[in-house]
């Protein structure tokens, strides 16, 4: 007879994580309402062990708050988590299946933009019933966006891996972050932290990417990315004067907590002296190393020529003529070598992946090196709680009305607008180039495999994305779509259909919750 020996710090969390799901069944019964809602077993997957065995290793609790970051360029999405020192650690980085529009936030309904900034996710945004396996709301637009008169709705992070305006990863992959969203609720979080960035907000990005027109406000943010870099604390945000305010307190000789009000005057406030002084110290090195940089003649990144989002070299690998888009390549490694590593998820067969706009390519003039501009680094600033759009009828409006918190949107069906061009002006070369060299040097450039002649194209890269519901019903489907198997404990290869059903777990976030009346 052979035994397998288990860590006790990996055993009381297993422990735990059943006696928490047994409890909240038993709960359940106690109430009627929320009874079907236990049938749900996507939402209530437990958290893989392969994680629970790296939280163990990193001294983290189960149900300790996290912290989420989304990076464009990279097509990486990071989950911390809170470890008993009371410091943020990396758990686990995601690659991203795909997120859609350009570097930048977003601006207006339809522009199929993924936003950038700070926004705060409560348990009335976590929508166990979308059409997209699992998703939850980014609470876009945050207090800050609706200062600037920015406008859309139904900007989720969630399953099919992909996007109109949104951030998609694969079925397993948002099953496993929706368990690690659930637990810290159960562990008494409020809300968590979103981050979305360009980029990681590097000097080497921000050199690259300096004359960029929405620098200022890539500027501001990096105000709130150096503050959790220093500090590994999760920042509060604030908002006044349209613009973002970081760990403001009280200031000595105040008598209450300043008000801020996104569109007014900032009130008196002060940032931690030890707050301060660690980010000055921070931004006088990639201020250096920015400074360096640029003096070398490091190069301006192209603009968007047309390309709709980003895909992660993971994913592109797996595609027939994929690529990764806005996203950056596989530094040293080619996505032919990468075809043969495992994908992290379920690849669907109408996955839409980055293409350029070939006629807005074909139109627009010959690209010229950008001069090189020397741009004022940023100066000192600092988070607070982003109030999400509040709408009725999510999965956990109950769960939001008794914890004091409205509920929000739910699943992501923005129509797709035709994508724009945006290429520096050239100057009037002696031979102007023709439409159709300019085509044939688009698709070479963008499109693999267009540079050889007559290069057949896969079937599978022909299958059209569906159009995405207007308006998805949320309620619990006759028959259940069958689990995903968790990405933590080994995904299948990236054409493989995945998810035999497992052992359908009985409890269910919302009613364990639901004992809470």
């Amino acid at each position: 007879m052979g035994f397998v020996l288990i860590s006790r710090p990996l055993a009381r969390a297993l422990l735990a994580s059943v006696a928490l799901m047994t409890a909240s069944v038993m709960l359940a019964g106690c109430d009627t309402d929320q009874v079907s809602l236990a049938n749900n077993a996507k939402a209530n997957q437990p958290v893989p062990p392969k994680l629970l065995a790296a939280m163990v290793e990193k001294d983290m609790d189960l149900q300790s708050p996290i912290l989420v970051r989304l990076f464009k360029q990279e097509a990486e999405l990071e989950v911390w988590k809170q470890a008993r020192n009371g410091q943020f650690a990396l758990l686990k980085t995601y690659p991203i299946c795909r997120w859609s529009g350009d570097l930048g936030p977003k601006v207006r309904e339809g522009d199929r933009q993924a936003p950038e900034g700070f926004y705060s996710i409560n348990p009335s945004q976590m929508n166990p019933q979308s059409a997209y396996y699992l998703s939850f709301n980014t609470g876009y637009p945050n207090a800050f966006d609706k200062a600037l008169g920015r406008t859309g709705s139904q900007l989720m992070v969630h399953g099919d891996c992909s996007s109109r305006g949104c951030y998609a990863m694969t079925d397993e992959q948002i099953a496993e972050i929706y368990s690690l969203g659930r637990e810290s609720f159960f562990g008494g979080q409020k809300a968590f932290q979103l981050q979305a960035y360009p980029f990681r907000m590097t000097p080497v990005n921000m050199a690259k990417h300096r004359n960029n027109p929405n620098m200022p406000f890539w500027k501001m943010i990096k105000e709130g990315y150096d503050h959790f870099e220093v500090t590994r604390q999760e920042p509060k945000v604030d908002f006044c004067e349209k613009k973002y305010v970081f760990d403001a307190t009280r200031a000595p000789d105040a008598k209450r907590d300043p008000v801020f009000d996104a569109s007014a005057k900032c009130p008196a406030y002060v940032i931690p002296e030890d707050v301060v002084a660690a980010v000055r110290g921070k931004q006088a090195r990639d201020e250096a190393e920015y400074a360096k940089l640029v003096a070398k003649g490091t190069p301006v990144a192209r603009m968007n020529t047309g390309i709709d989002g980003g895909m992660n070299k993971i994913f592109a690998a797996k595609i027939p003529e994929g690529s990764t888009g806005l996203s950056e390549g596989a530094e040293g490694t080619t996505l032919q070598m990468l075809a043969m590593a495992k994908a992290p998820g379920t690849i669907p067969g109408h996955v839409n992946p980055p293409k350029p706009n070939l006629d807005s390519v074909a139109s627009a003039p010959a690209p010229q090196e950008e001069p090189v501009v020397a741009v004022s680094p940023p100066a000192s600033s600092r988070v607070a709680t982003a109030q999400p759009a509040e709408k009725s009828g999510g999965f956990f409006s109950n769960l939001g009305r008794k914890m004091g918190m409205g509920s929000s949107e739910t699943t992501a069906t923005t129509p797709p607008p035709q994508a724009t061009a945006s290429v520096a002006p050239a100057a009037a070369p002696v031979t102007p180039p023709t439409a159709a060299s300019r085509l044939k040097a688009a698709v070479t450039r963008f499109v693999p495999g267009h540079d050889k002649k007559e290069a057949p194209k896969p079937a599978a890269t022909a299958a059209a994305k569906p159009a995405e519901p207007a308006k998805p019903d949320t309620r619990l489907a006759q028959t259940r779509p069958a689990l995903k198997p968790s990405v933590s404990d080994g995904a299948g290869e990236a054409t493989q259909i995945m998810g035999a059903a497992p052992v359908v777990s009985s409890n269910s976030f919302d009613s364990r919750f639901g004992a809470m009346k």
